[in-house]
C-alpha cells in the first residue's frame, strides 16, 4: 500500500482536500514539504531577500492548502502550476506595493524633512550621581521611587503620603533639575 510520501502530487493534493482524519495533517505537511522549497527559492530570485522569500513560501502555501480544503482547486493534479501562479502573482503584488510606497515616500517626503539620526549618547553615571545628591531629598526620593522602583505616581504618593498631583509636580520640578544639571557645561567634580 503506497504512503502519502509515494503519491503522487494530485494525489496528495486530493488528500489534503478530503479532510480525512488523520491523513489531511500529512498530506498538508507532505505537500509543504514539496512546494515550500520551490517557493522560497522563486521567491529569492525575484524578491532577492530571504526573509521576503520566506514569507512568501508561508503565504502561498497557507492560501494552497486554505484553497484545497475549501475545495476551490477544480484540479488537483495542476496544483503545481496553482502554487506557481499564486507565488508570481504575490511577487508581483508585492513589488508593486514596494514601487507605490517609493513613490508616495519621495513625493510627500523630502530628503530635508528627514533628520539626521541621533549620534549614540553615552550616559555619564558618575555626573548623574552628582546630580542626583545635588536634588533635595524628597525630589530625589520621587524620581528613584519613579523610575528605579518603576512605581506609579498614586503608589508613590501613597509611600510619601503625597496627593497624586503633588508627586507630578515634584517630579516634573526634580526632572527639570536634573535635565538642567545634566546639560550644564560646568561638570564640577
Amino acid at each position: 500500500m503506497p504512503t502519502i510520501v509515494d503519491s503522487s502530487d494530485g494525489d496528495v493534493a486530493r488528500a489534503v482536500a478530503a479532510r480525512a482524519p488523520g491523513v489531511a495533517e500529512t498530506a498538508e505537511a507532505e505537500l509543504y514539504r514539496r512546494f515550500a522549497p520551490r517557493v522560497r527559492l522563486y521567491g529569492l530570485r525575484h524578491l532577492r531577500d530571504e526573509d521576503e522569500a520566506r514569507d512568501l513560501s508561508q503565504q502561498v502555501m497557507l492560501l494552497a492548502i486554505e484553497k484545497l480544503r475549501g475545495g476551490a482547486i477544480r484540479d488537483a493534479d495542476q496544483i503545481a502550476s496553482f502554487v506557481l501562479g499564486v507565488s508570481r502573482t504575490m511577487v508581483k503584488d508585492w513589488k508593486r506595493l514596494d514601487w507605490r510606497r517609493e513613490k508616495l515616500r519621495a513625493s510627500f517626503l523630502s530628503a530635508s524633512m528627514v533628520a539626521a539620526p541621533v549620534p549614540d549618547v553615552t550616559l555619564d553615571i558618575d555626573h548623574l550621581e552628582r546630580c542626583l545628591a545635588r536634588l533635595a531629598d524628597r525630589e530625589r526620593t520621587v524620581v528613584l521611587l519613579t523610575f528605579y522602583a518603576e512605581k506609579t505616581g498614586s503608589e508613590v504618593g501613597r509611600e510619601l503620603r503625597l496627593t497624586e498631583g503633588n508627586v507630578r509636580v515634584i517630579r516634573h520640578r526634580a526632572i527639570e533639575r536634573l535635565r538642567t544639571c545634566m546639560t550644564s557645561r560646568e561638570r564640577s567634580r
